[in-house]
């Protein structure tokens, strides 16, 4: 029996047309996407799809955490209506939403491939068709039960992906965790790399608190004030901090860690990630990274920033506590975090 997949239309520059202003969300883009399908079908057979368009698209670098429900709500309310999905979005932000969906969505028994283009769909040499087409063949053709990213002949775990390149065709990577899938004369789909199979365990929080996360990133210099003042706010519930290396900060600035500190104390989880794009934090390494430790400061590992601060975001909707949520962030909880056990 022939597969249905929805195709969502969130935004991003697959769908936009050049204009004066620069490139804008075209009109149209629904029905001469499924003509576009079409046209190539008879050369690459494509699963039946319908096209589904947010009624108000988000240009990716315009995302806010409040979207991701909006995102998730509209596959979910589909969710047995077909057999896969794939979610068309602005490159900025891909990432981001695909680490969030992946848990709002955990122990999904579908995939759920996000995709996009660096060219408009209508513009020359755009690379929108080709992704799009193996984004549809996989969603309909292998059991893949997680959230993915399809971009440069490369199936990607959502949740370990970054965007790394403004002007490549492969503008996405997952630096710590191999392609899923990778296209040559023919798809290569590793197994061994998917989720297992889990109880479905979906969240749609009504509400994501816009200012519950912050990212502090350790840079020379970095001012102890500015990050109090940052550090402050009454509705911060999480920090990723974004530090050198295997997890160092400076730990000659006694305000900066007892700052840090602070906030720990009143309940915020703070999480450290490396700014390395290769590699994990190891905060027991160095005595900079120690003095993290003695405060509370947990280890990410090898979560990138986005996974990081997407998961922070939905534990706290969850209105687990701190300790449970501190617990909760060492935890794979969909494949994010290499484990040392």
């Amino acid at each position: 029996m022939k597969r249905r997949i929805l195709i969502l239309h969130t935004g991003g520059t697959i769908g936009m047309e050049a204009t004066p202003g620069g490139l804008k969300p075209m009109a149209g883009f629904g029905p001469l996407l499924k003509r576009r399908l079409g046209e190539t079908a008879s050369a690459a057979p494509l699963p039946d799809c319908d096209v589904v368009e947010l009624d108000r698209l988000i240009d990716s670098a315009n995302l806010q955490p409040a979207q991701w429900p909006v995102i998730a709500g509209e596959l979910v309310r589909r969710w047995e209506a077909y057999d896969g999905f794939v979610v068309l979005h602005g490159t900025d932000t891909m990432a981001w939403t695909a680490s969030a969906l992946s848990f709002m969505l955990r122990g999904l028994d579908k995939p759920v491939i996000l995709t996009g283009a660096q060219i408009p769909l209508t513009a020359p040499r755009s690379d929108a068709l080709e992704n799009l087409e193996m984004a549809l063949i996989l969603a309909a053709q292998h059991p893949i039960r997680e959230v993915s990213i399809c971009f440069g002949r490369k199936l990607l775990r959502g949740n370990r992906s970054r965007k790394i390149a403004t002007d490549r065709f492969d503008a996405f990577d997952s630096p710590n965790y191999p392609p899923i899938a990778e296209a040559g004369i023919k798809i290569a789909l590793h197994r061994e790399l998917l989720l297992a199979a889990e109880a479905k365990a979906f969240f749609l929080p009504e509400h994501f608190e816009p200012e519950a996360v912050a990212v502090l990133t350790i840079h020379p210099g970095l001012s102890s004030p500015v990050v109090e003042v940052a550090l402050s706010s009454s509705h911060l519930r999480g920090v990723v901090l974004r530090s050198y290396g295997v997890g160092n900060v400076p730990e000659a600035d006694a305000r900066l860690l007892a700052a840090l500190g602070g906030a720990v104390a009143r309940g915020v989880t703070v999480i450290n990630t490396t700014q390395c794009v290769f590699g994990a934090v190891a905060q027991d390494t160095y005595a900079t990274g120690t003095a993290l430790a003695r405060i509370g400061v947990v280890s990410g590992g090898d979560m990138t920033l986005e996974a990081a601060f997407a998961k922070l975001h939905v534990l706290i909707a969850e209105r687990l506590g701190p300790e449970e949520i501190r617990a909760r962030m060492v935890q794979p909880l969909c494949g994010e975090i290499t484990t040392t056990a």
